[in-house]
């Protein structure tokens, strides 16, 4: 990449980082908080739900209008609204307002992370477009780290203090952008033809797609990654009497895994055997570690393959979003918005599919997880829609 090129992502992946790690830094309080005002595990679960669920309602639209306004003002308008998001959940202590907070917050999401992967795909070549994206997941993947690391710290200085913190980062981030991020779309993109319509209609339309396999196996990915994480703590205190450090050493090392993959490995990856075969690889190596987790004897041995599962899917997300953005053409916008949708519907039925079964029996929601998995990796293989 030239320098002009760098900058930009450099400014692409400061405000992802932002949007996810200003999410994060609330998880180490949500508990205490909700708590504090009379509430408990439902809210949590709630809160979580409605987010992903504004995200997916609104993502269709969003990639829309990426494609018609372009990816500068979406971006500005997405961190505007989770800046304000933040702001409506440190200035109430009504779980009903908590919860309008989490909507606005889904949308803001919507708005902002299909504009940052069109504008990747707008400022990159084909042979860059794994790397761009690479960057970009990686911003998310530290956020994820990162943001609750810094919530933790921040409580120690009063329970909201974390949510102030993040609002006025998201403010930030805000004028950051505004100041420094140029336009990427071309002008002739402009003259493209847009309809507006219902959120059902545009999935509707994204399976005749050529990226629509692609979406699937996103959409499984988000699932399979979300119902295993949902249950990860429970499972590990219940299995093997971890403790909340255990737990906490867990999910940060497997954090930093996937940044320094998603860094400095995929691009490589990429290069060396095409988007195709890593997909398969990949998909088969995130299938087998379900499959070792439901024998995995003691906690070290759960540990070392929770984190081939992440290392796997670290993998999968860049390389899915850049097959799916190289197959999108001029419609950068839309394909990043049905990426986010996909995903949503992932995040949004992985958790609950995973509690509903972990109370059955603690092993089924892994055993659902395989069995998807299995039978997207033969969907995968069967594919002939890329050649990549």
């Amino acid at each position: 990449m030239n320098k002009d090129q760098r900058k930009k992502m450099i400014i692409l992946m400061i405000n992802m980082f932002i949007a996810v790690g200003s999410f994060g830094i609330i998880i180490p309080i949500l508990p205490a908080y909700l708590l504090s005002i009379g509430q408990a595990g439902k809210a949590a679960g709630l809160m979580i739900a409605i987010f992903a669920g504004a995200q997916l309602v609104m993502s269709p639209i969003a990639g829309r209008w990426t494609d018609r306004y372009g990816r500068r003002i979406m971006i500005i308008v997405g961190l505007s609204g989770l800046a304000l998001s933040m702001f409506v959940f440190y200035f109430s202590d009504s779980i009903g307002v908590l919860y309008l907070s989490r909507v606005i917050g889904g949308i803001g999401a919507a708005l902002l992370i299909p504009a940052i992967f069109a504008y990747v795909a707008d400022i990159t070549t084909m042979d860059q477009r794994a790397k761009g994206n690479s960057y970009i997941s990686a911003s998310m993947s530290l956020g994820i780290v990162i943001g609750p690391g810094i919530g933790g710290f921040l409580a120690d200085f009063g329970l909201k203090m974390p949510l102030l913190v993040s609002a006025i980062i998201g403010l930030v981030a805000v004028v950051f952008s505004a100041v420094m991020l140029q336009e990427s779309m071309e002008a002739k993109e402009e003259t493209l033809e847009f309809k507006s319509e219902p959120m059902v209609k545009e999935i509707f339309h994204s399976f005749s797609k050529p990226y629509f396999i692609p979406l699937v196996i996103t959409l499984v990915m988000s699932f399979g990654l979300m119902a295993y994480e949902s249950v990860l703590g429970l499972f590990v205190d219940n299995e093997f009497n971890a403790t909340p450090k255990d737990i906490a050493i867990m999910v940060t090392s497997t954090g930093i895994v996937s940044v320094v993959i998603q860094l400095f490995a995929v691009d490589w990856i990429v290069r060396r055997f095409g988007e195709r075969k890593v997909l398969n690889i990949f998909l088969g190596v995130t299938a087998a570690g379900f499959l070792l987790c439901i024998f995995a004897p003691s906690y070290i041995m759960f540990f070392g393959v929770t984190m081939i599962i992440f290392l796997a899917t670290s993998i999968l997300r860049p390389v899915l979003t850049t097959l799916i953005s190289k197959l999108a053409g001029n419609e950068q916008g839309f394909a990043m918005g049905m990426n986010n949708s996909y995903m949503s519907i992932g995040n949004v039925l992985g958790p609950l599919s995973a509690g509903l079964l972990y109370d059955v029996h603690h092993l089924y929601p892994f055993i659902l997880g395989l069995i998807v998995l299995v039978a997207t990796m033969a969907v995968s293989v069967a594919w002939k829609g890329a050649n990549a």
